[in-house]
């Protein structure tokens, strides 16, 4: 099933293209989408209503803990995310991507939860068009939260990383 944030990125890209007409199917999904007129904006497509019921299945889910967690694990895990994080600058995305942790599968993480950075540290990369971008901390300080998952599709400007300054 596609995911909301897999639909948007279908949206804006067909909305900045020349192209018309787009039709999606993936394991028996099917999402058609129309550009009208001179407007450059969608029309409501047959399947609109699909895409509108699998926006609203996704946002409906329950979050799954890993059955290996203990009732205790997953009260400390919803404490942490109710707990304001104590940060100075957000690193950001500076384009619609793919977010990876590391350089390569094999290779571990560039930062984690706790690592001090400098400006020109390399901290993540994200993937736009098959080209693999480089992100750097932009500031000196420590990684006090990582706010998205390795593989995670990113927005322009949406926080992936908090820093406290030194």
């Amino acid at each position: 099933m596609l995911k909301v944030q897999e639909i948007r990125e279908i949206i804006k890209l067909i909305d900045q293209s020349s192209i018309s007409e787009f039709t999606y199917e993936t394991n028996g999904t099917s999402v058609s989408l129309k550009k009208g007129g001179n407007q450059g904006k969608f029309q409501k497509a047959t399947t609109e209503i699909e895409v509108e019921q699998l926006v609203k299945q996704e946002e409906k889910k329950p979050v799954q803990t890993h059955p290996e967690k203990t009732q205790s694990d997953a009260k400390l895990n919803n404490e942490e995310k109710t707990s304001s994080v104590n940060y100075d600058f957000e690193i950001v995305s500076p384009m619609v991507g793919t977010f990876y942790t590391a350089s390569s599968p094999e290779k571990g993480p560039f930062v984690f939860v706790g690592s001090s950075v400098e400006a020109d540290t390399v901290v993540c990369i994200v993937e736009a068009m098959k080209l693999f971008n480089e992100i750097e901390a932009e500031t000196s300080g420590e990684i006090v939260e990582i706010m998205v998952e390795n593989g995670e599709l990113v927005e322009y400007g949406q926080p992936l990383f908090r820093v406290k300054k030194k």
